[in-house]
């Protein structure tokens, strides 16, 4: 981990207390526990495994934030209970927007509303990185080399994470390149990536699903032929579920969205939560799609032979009727 590449410097800390950085989401406190190291403290509002559209904050984080030196924020109507319980709680805190540079895509659905999920790709990871970087630097200046030079290494590791994921994309059949989820949290990473995505809710998860948004699910999964469909760890896998039973095709597996996993998962991390859904997502897509007769459905070669037989029988009972008609 990178925070070990300061050991020195805590010593010189840890008579002291170390700046408490409260950040909103699992995401981004990995971000700001990388580049901050052991010189500040870093807590979360919602938990790991936890929904922050759907989050409903309790009086032990009104003192959480109250007692915070820094509040770490997304924006894009990501955290829409943020301001009221930072008014709430009587903090003197900075609160840094961490998607400032960002160009945000526009919500399709509502108007002057952006999609939340930027770090979804890469590149604008390190955005974020950088400005949590900025914003510990300002809040704690005596440790500005450190922040830095873990920010540069961090930075140089996301570049390479963005590269290997554009290289493990392309490696899906282009047609099969649809990724089909739970709530539309990967628009970032299909416009990075070259993947067209499609799901079940709309950027937010409370949102209300639409017969007309299962009847255009259907429609893609029998017009492209994608081999399956990928459900979220925050979000209710009901749906899709039933999406892929009703067209007999696979889930292709568990992908992370608005928030990492714990540590005994396999996305403890940032990085390694944007690893670990591109494997995922190749893997499950480049599958052949199963030639195994569906149930219910005779492949054509079945049909073939039915016919064969049809006409066989067909054929001998004329000639039967012939014979007997010509003995009488």
């Amino acid at each position: 981990m990178l925070a070990t590449l300061f050991l020195g410097s805590s010593v010189s800390i840890q008579s002291q207390d170390k700046p408490l950085v409260v950040s909103t989401a699992s995401i981004f406190a990995d971000m700001a526990e990388v580049i901050g190291g052991n010189m500040i403290e870093v807590q979360t509002i919602v938990p790991i495994g936890g929904d922050p559209h759907t989050y409903e904050p309790t009086p032990a984080n009104a003192q959480l934030i109250n007692k915070a030196d820094l509040i770490i924020k997304n924006g894009l109507t990501f955290e829409g209970w943020l301001d009221e319980l930072i008014d709430n709680s009587g903090t003197k805190a900075s609160v840094k927007l961490i998607t400032e540079g960002i160009n945000p895509i526009s919500s399709e659905k509502y108007q002057n509303s952006s999609d939340p999920h930027a770090w979804m790709d890469a590149k604008n990871g390190m955005i974020y990185i950088e400005n949590i970087k900025d914003a510990l630097i300002k809040l704690d200046p005596e440790h500005e080399e450190e922040y830095t030079f873990n920010f540069e290494y961090y930075k140089q590791q996301i570049q390479d994470l963005d590269q290997e994921i554009v290289t493990q994309i392309n490696t899906i059949p282009a047609e099969k390149r649809i990724l089909i989820t739970s709530h539309d949290a990967f628009r970032y990473y299909g416009q990075r990536y070259g993947i067209k995505v499609e799901a079940v809710l709309g950027t937010s998860t409370d949102a209300e699903v639409q017969t007309s948004d299962m009847v255009r699910l259907n429609k893609t999964i029998k017009s492209s032929g994608v081999p399956a469909v990928f459900i979220e760890t925050t979000v209710n896998p009901k749906l899709l579920q039933q999406l892929a039973s009703d067209n007999d095709i696979e889930i292709g597996g568990l992908l992370y969205s608005d928030s990492i996993g714990d540590k005994d998962s396999p996305a403890p991390t940032y990085l390694d939560m944007l690893r670990y859904n591109t494997s995922t997502i190749v893997e499950a897509l480049s599958r052949e799609v199963d030639l195994v007769i569906k149930k219910g459905e005779p492949s054509t070669t079945s049909n073939y032979i039915l016919f064969a037989v049809l006409g066989v029988l067909l054929v001998g009972g004329f000639l039967l009727l012939y014979r007997r008609l010509n003995q009488v």
